[in-house]
């Protein structure tokens, strides 16, 4: 139901039923998008907009350089929003105290993109801002927008989709198949009474009720499902009754939007009682959702009695308070009258029922679970259902937000730990219900407190997982509308802190945290304060006061551990120290620090912190000038940033080791000098005050080839012949070793080179000037001086681009050691690139800053496939596979479902999954993303 699937990446959605031909919809979208900038489509909910939006951009996709990305707005109310969920989709990570939609052009200023948005009707003015601005502040986007209504600017080209056509009833209908909608109605009635086709029996009535359905796909597929009970005649009989109510209580209703009523309202008739007043409560879901979600919000127990911990009750990591709301529950009397109490079994069982009624869409998510979806027009019929009922829809949306407070405290509980890539794809997956919980409470009032404090929750979220300006948002609001003194303030005070990442926020930043470490105090909260105490820390660790941030860590670390405070900001505390440590040069004390922060991370089995550490790790070694183990501790680093996908941590790390193959390309032959310690990164808080290459070149090598000025004695010709001959031996294989070494030296140069490009390109859509920071900047001009020189000018250009052009995660892949794989898209140069890099003179390697940006941010693709390290697991090169192995493993990697597969290859679909099984046991892999992993390591 509904043919496609919304991304959270914000690629095209996935398309889960047949595509009914459209194809002069399809050529005109194709047409008006190669003369205009600015394309909407037009017309009545459920007539296919959404669908047909996505056809027609995965038509044009190859003419964009940088890709297509789909922005969904229908589960987003505020406005301000809009260019944040651009922005989010796009992997734009925006750190600035700029205005969200100024960022957004400045950093689509030289793409070449195509931007998809769906749903605009709710958000019209937003929508033409944010178009507008695109359209005069760039020159490669274009624009493809949906809506019930135009945008109304002058450069907006507008399509009309029509419903689809169909056969005149009583005509000949000896050519009806070809008519889509009826094509569509016997394709979707075939799902649910298998063997049904279009027959000279059958066709009139279908085309007559087809046309009573006007053609719109979304009434027609409604009515398609009722096939398993009723036949065509049938059907139509009900469904002119259930019209002509309809008319006669609306007579102002334009006809389509009564004939969709009329399907919609038909379908909900046939529900159950339970399943109606389930379709009702999970209307206020705006988004996709999992099934706790569901018992959560259309259950009536008490959501602070379940078990693990309720959202009044306090966990650990977070400080105590008042409980999620100060208000009481709902008074029962405010149920819906027509639903008995709920339990999670009567949820369930009404759940079921109403995805085989195809009112809900059922969805699998990447980690392969399960979810579930209301499409747009049956969501706004169950909420004005609801509505109905006064009381029902705040009792439902406070359910909703309760149940967000209670996910929220139990990721935070859980992060320092195992799970944290399932819990930033699980969040990531509620990213539009958690907005949908914090709105109802910063909008109602007598809730903003229980917004203040989900807010405060979800601090890891807006640090991690690359959230931050959202972050910021939510918690401004939050803020301002709970002036009092609480430990939840306290908590958003230095969240909001932690949240500056940028040199002008900073000063703001500081002034937060210090607010909450005094007001923590006040309320005898030590866990508050201490969090406070290290957001404070990492501000002068960025600002570069590293004397002062020393002291200020040692201190934190020899308190120790509080009563409540959470282990993540215990070891970034450890980690911080670490860097402060290598930057004064005082690399051992750092590696000690670091090995027993990695054993507080493995004993929790943590994986974010740990990357951090490795990387610290990294650099230690980097200053001792040890390069072997400092490439092999940023490796493993970049390996766990990217199991969690922390985007800004590989951007540090990327630029780290850069810096480390530059050195290693004329410094691994001599071996580490003086004791190991590269002098000219510890000196002087990290600042290199001119690194000599110290290479090992022989400069007593035989002159002249190997001469041999005294061999000619008395007697002795013979000798000196076959002396010669050896010295011309020894000389030539001299010669060989240098050759050897010189394109070792030259293929570590431009391995740096890439990894440059690469990292780049990594901020180019976080801070292209890596927030003005002096370290971060030193050490990627350190790492381009050397190549540079090394390489020469163009051949240095021609390795970064081919670095800038790779995604993201064909960059880790190469810097871990694999391949590099075939540029699949152009180099972008970065705003900032090799040659325009500010900063002083070559200094040491950047800090980590795990506080400093956030890291964990969302790509704008695919969830990357995890790469365990070398292993003997590992297909071998011998895995063969078979030609349409080949070409069905090819299409995994492309992306594709397996009814796309099918529909490529023209293969039933269960053929397709064959192929996938057989793929998957030669491989021995578990999912499909390690498919495309390894299809992109072959190319």
């Amino acid at each position: 139901m509904g043919g496609s699937a919304p991304s959270r990446d914000g690629h095209l959605p996935v398309e889960t039923t047949s595509f009914v031909d459209r194809r002069g919809e399809l050529a005109e979208g194709h047409e008006l998008l190669a003369r205009a900038r600015l394309v909407t489509l037009t017309g009545p909910g459920g007539v296919g907009k959404t669908r047909l939006a996505g056809r027609i951009a995965s038509r044009v996709a190859r003419a964009f350089p940088d890709g297509v990305r789909f922005v969904h707005l229908s589960g987003l109310y505020d406005p301000e929003l809009v260019p944040l969920a651009v922005a989010d989709v796009l992997g734009l990570h925006d750190h600035s105290a700029r205005p969200a939609l100024d960022a957004l052009v400045e950093r689509l200023r030289d793409r070449r993109l195509l931007l998809v948005v769906d749903n605009c009707e709710h958000l019209l003015p937003a929508c033409a801002a944010l178009a507008g601005a695109l359209l005069h502040g760039t020159t490669g986007v274009r624009i493809l927008a949906t809506s019930r209504h135009r945008l109304g600017l002058t450069e907006e080209h507008l399509m009309d989709v029509r419903p689809l056509p169909v056969p005149d009833p009583d005509g000949d209908l000896s050519a009806a198949d070809g008519y889509p909608a009826l094509a569509l109605f016997a394709d979707r009635a075939a799902a649910v009474v298998p063997g049904f086709r279009l027959t000279a029996a059958n066709r009139a009535s279908v085309a007559r009720l087809c046309r009573r359905l006007d053609g719109l796909p979304l009434a027609i597929e409604l009515a398609a499902v009722r096939m398993r009970v009723l036949d065509a005649d049938q059907l139509l009989a009900r469904l002119d009754d259930r019209y002509r109510l309809l008319s006669a209580g609306s007579p102002t209703a334009a006809p389509r939007h009564r004939t969709l009523r009329a399907a919609v309202a038909w379908s909900h008739e046939l529900c159950g009682e339970v399943e109606q007043g389930v379709w009702a409560r999970l209307s206020v879901l705006p988004a996709s959702f999992d099934l706790e979600t569901a018992e959560a919000v259309c259950g009536d127990a008490d959501a602070g009695e379940r078990p693990g911990g309720g959202p009044g009750e306090p966990l650990e990591g977070s400080a105590p308070g008042p409980p999620t709301s100060p208000h009481p529950p709902p008074d029962p009397a405010s149920r819906h009258p027509r639903t008995p109490p709920l339990q999670p079994y009567d949820v369930l069982d009404a759940i079921a029922g109403l995805v085989d009624k195809s009112v809900l869409c059922r969805e699998t998510d990447s980690a392969g679970g399960v979810r579930f979806r209301l499409l747009d027009t049956l969501r706004e019929y169950g909420l004005e259902r609801l509505r109905e009922h006064p009381g029902e829809e705040h009792a439902t949306r406070t359910r909703l937000r309760d149940w967000m407070q209670h996910r929220a405290a139990t990721c935070e509980r859980d992060w320092f730990g195992p799970g944290q890539p399932g819990i930033v794809t699980r969040l990531r997956a509620d990213q539009d219900t958690l907005r949908a919980a914090l709105d109802f409470s910063l909008t109602t009032p007598g809730e903003a407190f229980a917004g203040l404090r989900l807010a405060g929750t979800l601090w890891f979220h807006w640090h991690a997982c690359g959230a931050p300006r959202e972050g910021r948002f939510w918690l401004d609001r939050a803020l301002a509308a709970n002036p009092e003194p609480t430990p939840e303030r306290a908590r958003a005070l230095w969240v909001s802190g932690l949240l500056a990442g940028c040199p002008e926020d900073l000063t703001r930043g500081r002034h937060h945290a210090e607010q909450a470490r005094d007001l923590a105090h006040r309320l005898g909260d030590a866990a508050e304060a201490a969090h406070a105490d290290y957001v404070i820390g990492v501000i002068r660790l960025f600002s570069d006061d590293l004397e002062g941030a020393l002291a200020h860590f040692r201190a934190g670390v020899d308190r120790g551990r509080v009563p409540g405070g959470h282990l993540s900001l215990v070891g970034l505390d450890r980690v911080e120290l670490a860097c402060a440590l290598s930057f004064l040069g005082r690399a051992d004390e750092a590696i000690a620090v670091c090995e027993e922060t990695r054993r507080l991370c493995a004993g929790h089995g943590e994986q974010w912190v740990l990357s951090y550490v490795e990387r610290m790790l990294a650099l230690a070694h980097t200053v001792k000038g040890d390069w072997e183990r400092a490439e092999r501790h940023g490796r493993e680093a970049l390996r766990l940033k990217l199991a969690v996908h922390d985007v800004v941590g590989m951007g540090l790390t990327l630029d780290l080791l850069a810096r480390i193959a530059a050195e290693r390309g004329g410094r691994d032959r001599g071996g580490v000098e003086g004791g190991g310690r590269d002098r000219g990164i510890a000196d002087g808080g990290g600042r290199d005050r001119g690194i000599a290459d110290r290479g090992a070149h022989d400069r007593g090598a035989a002159d002249g080839g190997g001469r041999d000025r005294g061999a000619v004695d008395s007697g002795a010709y013979d000798r000196a012949t076959a002396d010669r001959g050896a010295g011309i031996a020894d000389g030539e294989a001299r010669d060989r070793r240098t050759a050897d070494r010189g394109a070792q030296d030259r293929g570590a140069h431009e391995r740096a080179a890439v990894l440059l490009g690469g990292a780049d390109r990594v901020w180019a859509d976080v801070d292209p000037s890596r927030w003005g920071s002096a370290a971060l900047n030193a050490t990627r001009r350190a790492a381009e001086d050397r190549a540079r020189r090394a390489l020469g000018r163009t051949a240095f250009r021609r390795a970064y681009d081919r670095g800038a052009a790779l995604p993201l995660v064909d960059v880790v892949r190469h810097a871990l050691g694999a391949s590099e794989p075939a540029v699949r898209r152009r180099p972008t140069p970065p705003v900032s690139g090799p040659a325009r890099a500010t900063g002083p003179s070559p200094q040491a390697p950047c800090p980590a800053h795990p506080g400093r940006p956030p890291g964990l941010a969302p790509a704008p693709h695919v969830p990357p496939p995890h790469i365990p390290p070398p292993s003997p697991a590992a297909p071998s090169d011998a895995v063969r596979l078979t030609r349409r192995e080949a070409q069905v493993a090819e299409l995994v990697a492309e992306g594709l479902a397996n009814q796309q597969i099918a529909d490529r290859l023209v293969i039933a679909r269960r053929t397709a999954e064959g192929h996938v099984e057989r793929i998957l046991s030669k491989l021995g892999f578990s999912n499909r993303s390690q498919i495309a992993a390894w299809v992109t390591a072959q190319r």
